[in-house]
């Protein structure tokens, strides 16, 4: 397996497939590069280099102690992105990485990235404060630790349904997708994922958005439930100085899996265009 040993030790695997302009994806949590299946072979297809990593404890890199914070998943990008010499580079987010990617761009991104893309992203700030009231309960994020940290195999199984609507009126539950989610999310360390909660909940991108110069494609689905587009999506495109805002009727949290071909044009659409 291709892997990069950080200066930490830690050991990232990740996935470097075709030549030609690089696509960077950021998974998100509990998951891993696998889960950019569907776009990793469509932009493979459209001639485009594609790259993927599994985050520190999760999938097939080291299961490390610490390092579950937006600062060090961040970090570990950068350091990727320097092994691989990536230049002229999109980095495209999902949920836990759409924040990865902020953080990385605005910190480690000058004359390396062009464009970035956040999907059904966690940016700005997802909890609710005094300075966000509007946010979600931390009690929410506090219920998801528990099931986590005491139920993690069933709990994982039964956040499938939101995560991709299937618990909807009218959705059909595929049983394939519902086994690789919970596949995926067993193969990384039960400490990571249950850090990793307070990293995606807790994190405030409000200045990282606010810095990011390059144009930033925000994609969000309008039934969202694991991050909800008024808590997230609605308020970073204020802040992004060079932003685009798409919403989809109906669309869930994991719609690059369930809705993969409508959000891989639009991402061809913004790759190719001039924005």
């Amino acid at each position: 397996m291709p892997t990069l040993t950080l200066k930490d030790g830690t050991e990232i695997y990740y996935k470097d497939w075709g030549t030609g302009q690089p696509v960077v994806f950021h998974h998100g949590w509990p998951l891993s590069c696998d889960d950019w299946d569907a776009q990793m072979m469509f932009f493979l297809k459209q001639g485009y280099r594609v790259v993927a990593h599994d985050r520190r404890g999760h999938g097939r890199s080291t299961q490390t102690t610490d390092g579950h914070d937006i600062d060090t998943y961040a970090a570990d990008a950068a350091e990727l992105v320097e092994f691989l010499d990536l230049k002229d580079a999109i980095h495209v987010g999902h949920s836990t990485g759409g924040g990865e990617v902020a953080r990385y761009v605005a910190k480690y991104g000058q004359g390396r990235v062009t464009k970035a893309v956040l999907i059904s992203a966690v940016t700005p700030l997802m909890v609710a404060r005094d300075s966000n009231p509007d946010g979600v309960p931390m009690s929410v994020f506090d219920d998801i630790r528990e099931n986590t940290a005491t139920r993690r195999p069933q709990y994982f199984y039964e956040f499938t349904l939101p995560f991709y609507g299937y618990n909807r009126p009218g959705v059909t539950a595929l049983q394939g997708v519902r086994d690789n989610w919970w596949r995926q999310g067993m193969m990384g360390g039960i400490n990571a994922h249950y850090y990793g909660i307070k990293a995606f909940s807790e994190t405030d991108f409000t200045e990282d958005l606010k810095t990011i110069d390059i144009p930033v494609l925000v994609l969000h689905g309008e039934d969202d439930q694991i991050v909800p587009i008024d808590v997230a999506a609605r308020k970073a495109i204020k802040l992004l100085k060079n932003g685009r805002l798409i919403t989809y009727p109906g669309f869930p949290h994991g719609m690059p899996t369930t809705e993969a071909a409508t959000i891989n044009a639009d991402l061809l659409a913004f790759i190719k265009s001039d924005a």
